[in-house]
């Protein structure tokens, strides 16, 4: 699991919509719902992105190692 902090959505959706596998968001319940290439799911992400003013906190599970890598780099190349 890796808990991220996001300030461009924009980047982060394209470098989740990039991965093969499945890429998991843990809700408040602790339920994965995957998020790659879901778009009612990245719809409400974009529109609690912009209440909480360009800014969102999630956690993610990524179980393909390759996926988790190219995320993880995009992530810190985006900081």
């Amino acid at each position: 699991m890796i808990k991220v902090n996001i300030l461009s959505m924009k980047n982060f959706l394209s470098a989740v919509n990039a991965c093969l596998g499945n890429v998991y968001m843990l809700d408040p319940c602790g339920s994965k719902v995957n998020i790659n290439r879901e778009e009612a799911i990245q719809r409400s992400l974009w529109e609690q992105f912009r209440k909480n003013k360009n800014y969102l906190r999630l956690s993610l599970v990524i179980p393909d190692p390759k996926d988790y890598m190219n995320l993880v780099s995009s992530y810190v190349g985006n900081c």
